[in-house]
């Protein structure tokens, strides 16, 4: 078997609990692979740690940190499809499957093969503009158009498959996927959609209509979002909140469903309403504090 692991730097301080993690795997004689970052920083100089071995060889990869570094990582690992087994090392930990403290009772799981692997759909964007097209962007959670600095509202038209939908002024839109509703699309105001359903989730922020509301549409759906040209505020396209590229008047954005899956592994006495139902209550709590 072989293992790969990517920590999240500021999460896990000194490398700790990611070199505790090296050693227990490679005492039961499993290959770990490791990017160049964890190489540099705990002085590991052998030649087969690699980041390319470490997205093509590993059976599956240990992500340590939180959702965030779940998200990047799945980007990452979208062309090889290689499984994705989060620790959470931050707060909330949606994406992530177990907490730290119970990391080791989960790889002798692991080890024995009890677990699951359930793939997520991943969201494909491109923009198109008077010039030319920009590169494509994937995420996993979502693609949302938002309002520069300035209290502007965004003008924008939304199409389904060219079907013109409304012209909407808000600040901005989100299209995320199942996976996403449970983050940005959420404090939106848009449903909660279980991971397994194959469709696309259309929810504006904050419109300045009391008509407009988040519409559910097929996976096989492209949505267009035509922003204004009578636009005169800053407009930025983001991908799972931690990519972007900043937007011009009249400028298409174009979101579909990737053919690239994130594959999360999942171990067998967990469902998605059962973390539903706990992280809404640790939310809550937190807020409540």
């Amino acid at each position: 078997m072989n293992i790969g692991i990517i920590s999240n730097l500021e999460k896990d301080e000194s490398l700790k609990i990611t070199k505790d993690i090296i050693d227990w795997f490679e005492k039961r004689e499993i290959n770990v692979f490791y990017n160049d970052q964890i190489s540099a920083e705990l002085s590991l100089i052998e030649a087969r740690y690699c980041n390319d071995d470490l997205f093509t060889k590993s059976d599956i990869i240990v992500v340590l940190g939180g959702d965030g570094t779940l998200l990047n990582v799945a980007r990452q690992a979208s062309c090889t499809q290689a499984p994705l087994f989060g620790i959470n090392l931050g707060h909330l930990g949606f994406l992530t499957e177990i907490e730290v403290n119970d990391m080791y009772s989960a790889f002798e799981r692991l080890i024995k093969g009890e677990y699951s692997i359930e793939k997520r759909i991943m969201l494909e964007a491109f923009v198109e503009n008077d010039d030319s097209f920009t590169r494509n962007f994937i995420a996993l959670n979502d693609i949302v158009i938002t309002k520069g600095n300035f209290s502007r509202l965004v003008t924008y038209s939304i199409y389904i498959n060219d079907k013109y939908v409304d012209l909407l002024s808000a600040d901005g839109l989100v299209v995320s996927s199942p996976t996403g509703s449970t983050a940005y699309s959420l404090s939106a105001g848009g449903p909660i959609v279980a991971p397994d359903v194959d469709a696309l989730i259309v929810t504006p922020i904050c419109p300045h209509t009391l008509h407009s509301r988040p519409i559910i549409v097929s996976s096989n759906d492209m949505v267009r979002i035509a922003v204004s040209r009578s636009n005169n505020t800053n407009v930025m396209m983001t991908v799972d909140g931690q990519d972007g590229v900043m937007l011009k008047p009249g400028d298409i954005v174009s979101v579909k469903k990737s053919r690239y899956y994130a594959n999360l592994v999942k171990l067998k006495d967990k469902n998605f309403f059962d973390i539903l139902r706990q992280k809404m209550s640790e939310r809550w709590d937190n807020k409540n504090k």
